[in-house]
């Protein structure tokens, strides 16, 4: 069980009402809480979770509705979601307690002091490198959507302005982070038709600049974060462009038959660093590939990521090597 789990069951008689559980890791917290339900933004851990407690979970960015006497949010990495969170849980429970919970090396000690704007913060338990907070909500904010309010900005490209909305939480929430802006140089001599995927489309910047460009390609973009998904779906309608967008945790998640996968896949979740999504984006691409697909990537430069495209796909090229970053090209064979 996470670690933040078990200190909360530490105090598990103040969770024993109608809870609301924001963030919560995909364990095994809800069956030893039978009246609290799940509210999750992350594709994965929610459909672990709806799989074991249908009923019980929702996915989205904002709460679900329903009555409950208490909130608990699990600290996510981002300190604008993480603000945002609070304020949407304390504006659902009135004179009710919320609690917060996370580890001390993702600075749960400073978003604690967040609590102090609803009532008087007190820390609770520590153990296991994790803190649980407390705080009776005496002063409810009235409008959490104000924090919810997108960071909308404007890129010149080639072909013209493409304007970005960008929602808390999301990959480099209100600018351009300098993988994406390499990649986006190099998204010439692609299939111009065919089906085209933005994997880890975030604030759907690449799928947007795919889709202006290649007007005549299917495009889909996949995500595992419910705000990268809004955002894209923001990012679309703002360019008056059409796409699919998807839901999922991984490659596994998108369609078959692709011309081409093209991302800035994500190797960064909370304060750990990971990178299943983007190695398993390498080892399954051909699966998802039609024959002659290109998977076309960009990545650190230290990441030692030819070696596995080549693998599992075939000869890996170098497009473009600059600051710190490269892209990398391979056929499916």
């Amino acid at each position: 069980m996470d670690p933040r789990s078990q200190v909360l069951l530490r105090q598990a008689s103040l969770f024993t009402g109608p809870m609301l559980l924001a963030g919560l890791p995909a364990d095994d917290l809800l069956s030893q809480l039978p009246e609290a339900q799940g509210w999750s933004w992350h594709a994965g851990e929610h459909q672990q979770l709806a799989a074991r407690f249908p009923e019980r979970t929702h996915f989205g960015i904002r709460p679900p509705e329903g009555a409950v006497e208490g909130a608990l949010l699990f600290l996510p990495k981002s300190r604008e979601l993480a603000d945002y969170l609070l304020q949407a849980l304390a504006h659902l429970i009135p004179n009710g307690w919320l609690y917060l919970v996370g580890e001390k090396r993702a600075g749960v000690e400073r978003a604690a002091k967040q609590l102090d704007s609803f009532g008087t913060a007190r820390k609770l338990d520590s153990a296991r490198h994790c803190q649980l907070w407390q705080v009776q909500v005496k002063q409810a904010p009235a409008n959490p959507e104000q924090l919810l309010q997108p960071k909308p900005f404007s890129l010149d490209l080639p072909d013209g302005p493409l304007q970005i909305i960008s929602l808390p939480g999301v990959f480099s929430h209100g600018r351009l982070d300098q993988g994406t802006e390499l990649l986006l140089a190099h998204l010439d001599k692609l299939p111009d038709s065919g089906h085209l995927l933005d994997f880890g489309c975030g604030a759907g910047i690449l799928g947007a600049a795919l889709k202006r460009r290649y007007p005549n390609c299917t495009l889909s973009l996949l995500d595992v974060d419910a705000f990268a998904l809004e955002s894209s779906r923001l990012t679309l309608a703002a360019n008056q462009l059409e796409a699919e967008v998807i839901a999922g945790d991984g490659i596994d998640a998108a369609p078959q038959g692709l011309a081409a996968i093209i991302s800035n896949p994500p190797f960064h979740q909370g304060v750990h660093t990971h990178y299943e999504a983007s190695e398993t984006l390498m080892r399954k691409a051909a699966l998802h590939l039609q024959p002659g697909g290109l998977l076309r990537l960009v990545a650190n430069a230290f990441l030692r990521y030819p070696a596995l495209i080549e693998q599992h796909l075939g000869p890996c090229h170098t497009l473009a090597d600059q600051h710190g970053f490269r892209i990398y090209q391979a056929k499916k064979r």
